[in-house]
């Protein structure tokens, strides 16, 4: 069985191409965009290598193999994050860039549970369509996330089930009252009118 590539001979590929492309060399921990997507092999492990992206602050490791989020600790600029079609579970691991993260971009994964999250204060985008969130009480989980403006939840059982039985605009938009764009459309207030409740 082949092995997956590593993150260190993903960054060594990523930054000689950036030197061909750009015709000088490529400092990985000056680098404020990073990607890493659709590695052949691809990526199983977000290893420790990942600690030298130190200005990083859009890492994409979508479609590859990755089953865990880890060793984000040294990203201390992070602000987007693409994790796109991996084989993600949970969303532990993601505390380390709790204080940067703005978008977490995290649809066709396994993902069931988002208490993970509600660490995440700067978040404003989250992309996290097909994926297995099944009840309220998980998307319930997102109202700590009062930056959120922006929500892609299609092709969840959960959004799948109240979509077909017509409820599920404006439950998730009362949950999540700040809300402008849910599932790539506008979310339009009635009048507009602010309601305030406690």
């Amino acid at each position: 069985m082949s092995k997956g590539t590593t993150i260190k001979d993903a960054l060594a590929r990523w930054a000689e191409k950036e030197k061909q492309e750009q015709g000088c060399e490529v400092k990985v921990s000056e680098a404020k965009v990073v990607k890493l997507y659709f590695q052949i092999p691809p990526i199983e492990k977000m290893d420790a290598s990942l600690s030298t992206l130190t200005s990083c602050e859009k890492l994409s490791l979508s479609t590859n193999c990755i089953e865990k989020i880890a060793n984000l600790n040294g990203l201390k600029h992070l602000k987007i994050l693409s994790l796109g079609r991996n084989y993600i579970k949970n969303l532990n691991g993601l505390e380390a860039v709790a204080e940067t993260l703005e978008e977490l971009w995290i649809s066709y994964n396994q993902i069931e549970k988002l208490k993970a999250l509600q660490a995440l204060k700067k978040l404003k985008v989250l992309y996290m369509s097909n994926n297995s969130v099944k009840d309220w009480g998980e998307f319930d989980k997102l109202q700590s996330l009062g930056n959120l403006v922006e929500l892609l939840m299609v092709n969840n059982p959960l959004e799948e089930k109240h979509s077909a039985e017509g409820d599920w605009r404006d439950r998730a938009t009362k949950i999540l009252p700040n809300l402008k764009k849910l599932d790539g459309e506008p979310v339009i207030k009635p009048d507009d009118e602010e309601e305030q409740e406690d």
